[in-house]
């Protein structure tokens, strides 16, 4: 099991937690955070019963950490497990995991850039992978898809299967197809939202839902007009001050948690 390391530094108890794997200590907010995260989530609308977030570890990048099997809603700092990036559990103590892990851990392989990730089936978004109809930049909280939304088919590369990334090879195959961008859509499925940091993937899950929403309103409208969407270098230039910018709408929703829970 982790075991509870104590700082009485400046008359002051701090708590930490060290891996009996990777041997790091982690502090309390950080895991605070990544299960605030998953309610943060289910309280916007983009996971329900199902779905996942996790963390890159920050002082081993070959690891990570993501809740137990269990409804984002419901996930408390007790319920983290730590993982390589092969996806196994080296601290469950007995906790069951997402069958999906490995959208994670062969996303972190290939992009390094990556500190966190979100797994989602929010409704707005699925039907930009049934049509060829591209997911756009409706507004600038959503300037990251400007970048470009691919569409990963699981049926391309292993024909008829349950449609779950449950293995390695489904989460490289994922991961292909996602590449350098920072959304990916799942035929028939979801889709997974990815950032530097924890705050970022989940600003883009939330933001990549109300930006689906806008766009089918959008389409309703236009009656045969152009949309007028962010182009690349609009994109971009909203993006960068996004990474700043939604820090605010992630301290309201992690403000909401506090004032639920006791940690």
């Amino acid at each position: 099991m982790d075991v509870p390391v104590v700082n009485r530094s400046a008359g002051k108890s701090s708590r930490k937690f060290m891996s009996n794997k990777s041997g790091v200590p982690l502090a309390t907010d950080l895991i605070a955070d990544l299960a605030a995260a998953s309610r943060i989530l289910a309280a916007q609308g983009v996971v329900d019963g199902f779905g996942h977030v996790s963390l890159r570890h920050p002082a081993a990048p070959d690891r990570y950490l993501m809740a137990r099997s269990l409804a984002p809603a419901l996930v408390t700092p007790d319920d983290i497990i730590e993982y390589d990036l092969d996806s196994n559990a080296v601290n469950a103590n007995g906790r069951s995991s997402f069958v999906e892990r490995f959208i994670h851990g062969e996303i972190y392989k290939a992009r390094p850039d990556i500190q966190s990730v979100v797994h989602s089936h929010s409704p707005s978004v699925i039907p930009f992978g049934l049509v060829g109809v591209p997911l756009q930049a409706m507004f600038h909280n959503a300037a990251f898809i400007a970048a470009g939304v691919p569409v990963f088919d699981i049926r391309e590369k292993f024909g008829a299967t349950d449609m779950l990334v449950g293995n390695r090879e489904k989460g490289l195959a994922l991961a292909a197809v996602m590449g350098e961008k920072d959304v990916v859509l799942m035929r028939a499925h979801g889709s997974v939202a990815c950032g530097p940091t924890l705050q970022t993937a989940v600003f883009r899950a939330v933001y990549t839902e109300v930006n689906a929403r806008i766009q089918h309103w959008t389409m309703a409208l236009k009656d045969g007009a152009i949309m007028a969407a962010l182009d690349a270098d609009e994109g971009r230039l909203a993006d960068a001050i996004n990474q700043t910018a939604g820090m605010r709408a992630w301290e309201l929703w992690r403000n909401r948690v506090r004032a639920e829970v006791n940690w």
